[in-house]
């Protein structure tokens, strides 16, 4: 089992000088990814009527907070570590063109030498869409659409794509991804057709802000969706967002409910108590998730 941690690029975790000292000491520390979110824009809590899933008031929290671009965030972290994954959790896909997107993706993966796991999602908040001038409507078709593109642009010497939302004659898109033949594509959402997106146009799953007693059904019926899909169960990515801090029994109890990655949040701690705080993770959590 591997450990990882949630979120860098927001709020104080936006600070240059902390993103740095949370990646270095994470790579050190031997934890397994370091995620980071992303929203093009955010309303305050009254403008908007879309319901956030992955809390009981379908509210996010903080909206006046930094939030960094994921990509630009997990290029920095990337030059500060050697070892440890990065990841976006999640890249808003429909929201955003794919053959920038691809770029942005092969970009990273080569910079951080085959270290980047792609998470993506369709989007919940519909003002978000409406800010940035793209129909709400139908995004999960257009997120799929849209990885498809980046497939080809990342596969094909001289690729070409004509489909409902995007189309492009024979062009050339280089570099291509260290990974082959592409970072692992992990989608997250808890919904049956976002399961079945992780295991049928996805490489895996993550899901947010789940107790391992709510994990274990999903996982149940994620690998269940990836029987009927022909894929191998081994083969995918299955990662859990933690709703709460961890104990080494909770360890167990995720690793029981079939999760293989589990993301922890970064200690609300000083910087000048944070090397200590993650110190105090890997102990607990790190090192036991080894053995399970």
């Amino acid at each position: 089992m591997e450990v990882g941690l949630f979120s860098i690029g927001v709020a104080r975790t936006a600070d240059p000088d902390i993103v740095g000292q949370i990646a270095r000491t994470a790579d050190d520390m031997g934890f397994a990814s370091l995620w980071a979110p992303e929203h093009v824009v955010l309303f305050a809590q009254d403008s908007y009527t879309s319901r956030y899933p992955y809390n009981e008031s379908g509210k996010i929290s903080v909206t006046d907070a930094d939030l960094l671009d994921p990509f630009v965030t997990l290029a920095f972290a990337a030059a500060h570590t050697s070892r440890i994954k990065l990841a976006t959790g999640i890249c808003l896909v429909p929201q955003r063109n794919p053959l920038i997107t691809a770029k942005l993706v092969a970009s990273l993966d080569r910079l951080s030498k085959g270290r980047l796991l792609f998470g993506v999602g369709i989007g919940w908040l519909t003002e978000e869409f409406q800010a940035l001038g793209i129909p709400p409507e139908r995004r999960a078709q257009r997120t799929c659409e849209y990885l498809e593109v980046m497939r080809v642009l990342w596969t094909q010497d001289t690729p070409s794509f004509q489909g409902e939302f995007c189309a492009f004659p024979p062009v050339k898109s280089f570099p291509k991804p260290i990974q082959k033949p592409h970072p692992p594509i992990i989608f997250g959402g808890h919904t049956v057709p976002a399961l079945r997106r992780a295991v049928e146009v996805g490489d895996g799953w993550l899901g947010f802000h789940l107790s391992s007693q709510e994990a274990a059904p999903l996982v149940q019926r994620l690998n269940q969706y990836a029987t009927e899909a022909g894929r191998n169960v081994d083969d995918l990515f299955i990662g859990v967002v933690a709703n709460a801090p961890v104990t080494r029994e909770g360890l167990q109890q995720y690793r029981h409910a079939g999760v293989r990655h589990l993301v922890v949040r970064l200690p609300t701690v000083a910087p000048e108590r944070l090397e200590a705080a993650l110190g105090e993770l890997r102990e607990h959590l790190v090192v036991p998730a080894q053995s399970l």
